[in-house]
């Protein structure tokens, strides 16, 4: 039989699919350990870091460079991910993701050691590249081993990474600041990685053709420098030079042309990073259009809510992370009740579609939060907004991977990762933008109304200080300036809820297809084979030199090479 490499393989009934038979729930569940850490390192690495941020710049300076130690993350976490797609198509995921592991743990033992920020800069960008490759592939191997019909059991699994990093990476940053040193912000995730360093070694034994390839390099080299001139623009303007400015417009003609040779790279590539034919497929479309408008609102919106927690409400960074647990029960609720309905009924078009309804609702009921809104009233409101982005994360990647061959699977994964978190730096860049000019109106608006004149504000900016700067300014200042914050934000999370209805909107023309029930490897008995040999030290599997080329077939009952 075909294998993988071939195109049809993984479209239902293509010639050359191969059927596979389902692992069972206890294999399944160990592959996932595997994946899981490696996710969790990578979605900590980017929560745990915010509560270090004043403490590091104490000790190393740099003060103009903090920006940086987010942005080259971001950066380069995003750029990255569309490579590591493609090369997880084309040498085996197993190997790429591993890979990616062991980036993200050599750079995370070279941040915690940074003398100064330029270091901790440099180690922080090259961590973004491991982040890439973290979060792309995990889901993409976890469409090798699970069904599209089946994955949705499994989705809950994934959404609690998420959600656990988002509220213990701020209480885990701040107990090591206070307890230990900044530098163990960075050193934390190194045994986490280790341990899935190890589970992915010795669970992890995908059926992998071996077969010739060509590296579109030029087409990676546009891709990096066209993500990287937007990301650029978009993380720094407003910051570190106006939006109005040459260096806008600078970086903003370097992307466009930089994208421009990548369509024209692409087209003519042999071995296309992005494939075109992916933007022929109707599903990839829709579902990154939807994956970016939803990355604009949900990441770019719910990024202040502990601005509002910290600032507006006066707690601290700890209690604000626990504060946020009902947005990540809400999440978890329905992506857990969700993914369970979709393996029942096999279908899945319905939930995100109603899913950004809610969130829509949340959004709007988001932007009521004011100095006098109660927490638990504010708690429901977050548990309304995460109900809705449950209902529309994953089933977004599993529509995307159930359209494709599995020939196609590690890029067009990576695809709409990527298409989401360019969604996400996109929002981050317009709300805050906003949020920085409303700010500019609301406090100076209600120092006004209370009676405090220019100079009776203490030295600095309201807008730019610390929560604990704002708390300890004395009244009427500080009732002005918390809620000129909350008016500031009630505009942010409502000028969140048309991308919510944009995606509503362009999700209306998703097309519905069949669930797969197969995951395109040769065969279900070689991958139960090789979850066996996974845990037997006498089985043997062929190295990398011994696997068979197309050109000369394995003799029958030989298996095929396994990365």
């Amino acid at each position: 039989m075909s294998t993988a490499s071939s195109p049809g393989a993984g479209a239902p009934g293509a010639p050359g699919e191969q059927v596979m038979p389902e692992l069972t729930h206890r294999q399944i569940l160990t592959v996932l350990v595997g994946l899981m850490l490696g996710m969790l390192v990578a979605a900590l690495s980017q929560t745990i870091v915010a509560t270090a941020l004043p403490t590091i710049v104490g000790e190393l300076g740099g003060q103009d460079q903090l920006a940086w130690v987010v942005s080259a993350t971001l950066l380069t976490s995003t750029a990255s991910t569309p490579i590591w797609g493609k090369l997880s198509d084309l040498y085996g995921r197993k190997i790429m993701f591993q890979s990616a592991i062991g980036i993200f743990l050599v750079s995370s033992l070279a941040a915690g050691f940074a003398q100064n920020m330029g270091q901790l800069v440099g180690s922080r960008a090259v961590m973004g590249l491991g982040v890439g490759g973290l979060m792309a592939l995990s889901q993409a191997i976890i469409g090798d081993v699970v069904s599209p019909r089946e994955r949705g059991r499994y989705q809950g699994y994934i959404g609690s990474v998420f959600g656990l990093a988002t509220v213990a990476g701020p209480l885990l940053g701040g107990f090591l600041v206070e307890h230990l040193s900044w530098r163990w912000t960075f050193w934390v995730g190194i045994p986490i990685g280790i341990v899935a360093l190890v589970v992915t070694e010795r669970v992890l034994k995908l059926p992998f053709p071996r077969r010739r390839h060509a590296i579109d390099w030029l087409g990676a080299f546009f891709i990096v420098a066209g993500i990287s001139a937007l990301l650029l623009m978009l993380s720094l303007g407003g910051k570190e030079f106006a939006w109005n400015s040459a260096w806008t417009y600078g970086l903003t003609a370097v992307a466009l042309v930089m994208l421009a040779l990548t369509v024209w790279q692409e087209r003519r590539a042999a071995e296309p990073i992005m494939p075109p034919r992916l933007f022929a497929n109707h599903t990839f479309v829709i579902t990154s259009l939807a994956g970016f408008v939803v990355g604009v609102a949900m990441f770019g919106a719910i990024i202040f809510l502990p601005q509002y927690l910290q600032i507006v409400k006066g707690e601290s960074p700890t209690a604000s992370g626990l504060l946020t647990l009902p947005l990540m029960v809400g999440l978890l609720a329905t992506s857990i009740g969700s993914g369970r309905l979709i393996t029942r009924t096999g279908r899945y078009k319905i939930f995100p579609v109603v899913g950004l309804l809610v969130a829509a609702v949340g959004l709007t009921l988001m932007s009521r939060l004011s100095v006098d809104t109660s927490l638990w009233l504010a708690g429901v409101f977050m548990f309304i907004t995460g109900a809705g982005i449950g209902m529309v994360m994953q089933v977004l990647v599993l529509a995307t991977q159930n359209a494709v061959p599995h020939a196609d699977l590690g890029v067009a994964t990576s695809g709409a990762t990527f298409f989401r978190s360019l969604g996400g730096a996109m929002g981050v860049a317009v709300f805050g933008a906003l949020l920085t000019h409303r700010l500019r109106d609301t406090i100076p608006a209600q120092l006004k109304a209370a009676g405090v004149s220019a100079d009776q504000m203490p030295a600095g900016s309201a807008t730019q200080g610390s929560p604990e700067q704002i708390a300890a300014l004395p009244e009427p200042i500080h009732l002005a300036v918390t809620t000129g914050f909350a008016e500031a934000l009630q505009t942010t999370f409502l000028a969140a809820v048309p991308f919510a209805i944009l995606g509503f909107v362009i999700l209306l023309f998703l097309r519905e297809t069949p669930l797969r029930e197969t995951r395109g490897h040769s065969s279900g008995e070689d991958l139960a084979a090789a979850f066996e040999t996974s845990v037997d030290p006498d089985a043997h599997l062929t190295n990398e030199e011994d696997g068979p080329r197309p050109e000369n077939p394995p003799p029958p009952g030989k298996p095929p090479h396994r990365r």
